[in-house]
């Protein structure tokens, strides 16, 4: 049967904290056994043949009780013996110096009146020295032993950290503090020369030329990449030597956001597909931007949307007279709203749920706030929906844009920038033509009039949007798979959500009217490239955790994006990411009736609505769609025609 003691003993070791109680008896034993080396010391090593009661009794007793005072008033008892850091050192060092010093004050006194000292001034120097050594020795053991017995080193993962200056050592002071139990961190790597080759926290500071090396000859874990400045590349160039050794990068967030400037492991988030598919931050030109937008009424429509909302969040930094923020989903709204009262409490802005199609609400939105700018981000943008909802695509994306164009030039609006799309070039689908329509539109309207001026923005996939294959694929990561990739060879641009919306407010200053700006979106990327490297990040591996699945082209789908971003077709600007489109240029006068006519057509015949789109923009012929039907029966008619007017032979 166990002994009482034993029992004991086994209880505080399987105590999460070792209880604060146990800590005070312990400190004090740690104190009580300082006394008495002093007086051993003091006494050339001799015990005493007969009680000195002033050293042997009063000065213990003295020193005793400051001890617990002093230990009791810097609560040196409440820290977690385990995670004895740097900070409890100096804690513990100013419980002992503050008691030390009411020590020789209490001696002063006591000299002052009578003449002689209370306690030698051997006794309380030596104890000091001697107890603030064994306080800490005794933690710092207790915190190797709980290491060593409790989580051996080979149990813990191994892990790296790219990053040898001083967020790469509060990194690795962070790990051994919080979560020492489960990681070991083995070297450093830089890229710095000067760096390469020293010894940091007891570890070999590597090139990172040997990287590759390292990890095929080592068992990693993890690699954290700790540098505050780090250019997005070098973080892709990082991930990709680490991903195939199975190893998970982790990336230490920016200093403004450790909580109370302290940095915790749970803060060190994994690198996500963002990282690697995003560029360089582009650097606006604010006093364009203030001389535009500063003391503006601006409108933006699609306003809870991610890249409305994200047009919203870019514009709070300008002196703004107004926002109004135009949505019809309730639910967005909702959540853009509560974000809003937490960031400026809704300062000077105004959220309606309207619906951008409404005649009647639009026109009292444009009587009371008489808006200097708009932008409009508002509509329908998802191809296989408006493949099978052609109308829902006439309604919202030409009817909406048309109604809030011409409002713009009866109520005086200065500037009005739209958000278009890259599926809008040489369109093969519904969603795709109708916003090249409504580009079309706003074009020939600003050379029709000079009260408005009316620009078009043209850009890609955006990263994590509502509905973009990003959000899509972690979803299904989440779920256990498959990830759905609709051909092996599809390609697409991205962008961030924040590059977009910054390059959006860039080209509607830059903007004097009539432009189509495109962006520089970088390379295409293989989709199929994305959801792979999204699986590596998850720390899972390609058909063995997780499959791929192809699932055949969407309605209307290309495989291949087009920006028409090459020389021959496109303008260079000012600003190195942003060109003009040489476009075909429509008369209003023409134009109009054919869209109105589109417009016009109310009843459930999608095959005459498209009809009449391929009518209105020749270039629009229909991908893997019901839809080709059309273009087959126009070749096959212009073939007849041809055939009809060649002189008998």
């Amino acid at each position: 049967m166990n002994s009482p003691a034993k029992k004991l003993y086994l209880r505080i070791r399987n105590l999460h904290i070792t209880p604060a109680w146990l800590i005070m008896s312990l400190d004090m034993l740690v104190v009580a056994i300082s006394i008495f080396l002093t007086m051993i010391i003091r006494a050339n090593f001799k015990l005493p043949t007969h009680l000195n009661y002033t050293d042997w009794i009063y000065a213990p007793i003295i020193l005793l009780t400051l001890r617990f005072i002093f230990f009791e008033i810097f609560q040196t008892h409440h820290l977690v013996v385990r995670y004895t850091s740097t900070k409890d050192v100096v804690k513990i060092f100013w419980a002992c110096f503050c008691g030390t010093l009411t020590v020789a004050l209490i001696n002063l006194v006591v000299f002052t009146i009578k003449g002689k000292f209370l306690i030698p001034n051997s006794v309380w120097m030596m104890e000091f020295f001697i107890s603030t050594v064994l306080l800490l020795i005794y933690r710092f053991a207790f915190k190797m032993y709980y290491l060593e017995t409790m989580n051996p080193v080979r149990s813990r993962k191994n892990i790296i950290i790219f990053g040898a200056g001083d967020s790469g050592v509060i990194t690795k002071r962070t790990i051994d503090r919080d979560n020492a139990s489960k990681y070991n961190v083995l070297a450093f790597f830089d890229d710095d020369p000067a760096k390469v080759g020293m010894q940091l926290e007891s570890l070999h500071v590597h090139d990172f030329r040997m990287l590759d090396d390292y990890l095929s000859t080592n068992n990693i874990s993890f690699l954290i990449i700790a540098v505050q400045k780090i250019s997005n590349a070098k973080v892709k160039a990082i991930t990709e030597i680490a991903l195939p050794h199975n190893v998970k990068v982790l990336k230490v967030p920016p200093v403004s956001r450790w909580l109370n400037g302290n940095l915790s492991f749970k803060q060190i988030k994994k690198v996500k597909i963002e990282d690697l598919l995003e560029r360089n931050p582009i650097q606006l030109d604010l006093s364009l931007l203030n001389t535009e937008l500063n003391g503006q009424t601006i409108l933006i429509t699609g306003a809870a949307g991610s890249i409305g909302s994200e047009i919203v969040r870019q514009l709070l930094q300008f002196q703004y007279k107004r926002l109004v923020l135009v949505d019809e989903a309730e639910t967005p709204c909702f959540f853009l709203q509560n974000e809003l009262l937490q960031t400026n409490n809704m300062k000077d802005i105004d959220l309606h749920i309207h619906s951008i199609c409404d005649k009647e609400l639009m026109i009292k939105l444009f009587e009371h706030y008489h808006p200097n700018v708009i932008f409009h981000a508002a509509a329908y943008k998802h191809v296989p929906m408006m493949e099978k909802n052609v109308q829902s695509a006439i309604k919202n994306n030409v009817a909406g844009t048309k109604l809030l164009a011409d409002l713009a030039v009866q109520y005086g609006v200065k500037k009005f920038v739209m958000v278009s799309t890259d599926k809008a070039v040489n369109p093969t689908n519904v969603m795709g033509a109708s916003k090249r329509i409504a580009e079309m539109y706003v074009q020939a309207l600003n050379f029709h009039q000079n009260t408005t001026k009316f620009i078009t923005t043209r850009f890609g996939n955006v990263l994590d949007s509502n509905g973009s294959v990003i959000p899509i694929f972690r979803k299904q990561i989440e779920n256990g798979g498959p990830l759905t990739v609709t051909h092996p060879d599809i390609t697409r641009y991205f962008m961030t959500i924040s590059e977009a919306c910054q390059l959006v407010l860039t080209a509607g200053a830059m903007g004097k009217g009539g432009e189509i700006f495109i962006f520089d979106m970088g390379k295409s990327v293989k989709v199929s490239d994305v959801a792979k490297k999204m699986i590596q990040l998850s720390g899972l591996t390609l058909n063995k955790d997780i499959s791929i699945e192809y699932t055949g082209l969407r309605p209307g789908e290309k495989l291949y994006e087009e920006l028409l971003a090459d020389e021959e077709n496109t303008i260079k600007t000012e600003h190195q990411k942003i060109m003009i489109a040489k476009v075909r240029t429509y008369e209003y006068q023409t134009l109009v009736p054919k869209i109105e006519k589109l417009i016009d057509i109310q009843n459930d015949d999608n095959f005459a609505i498209v009809a009449q789109m391929k009518e209105v923009v020749p270039e629009f012929i229909s991908n893997n769609s019901i839809f080709e039907a059309i273009d087959n029966a126009q070749t096959t008619q212009k073939s007849q025609q041809q055939k009809e007017t060649e002189p008998n032979a």
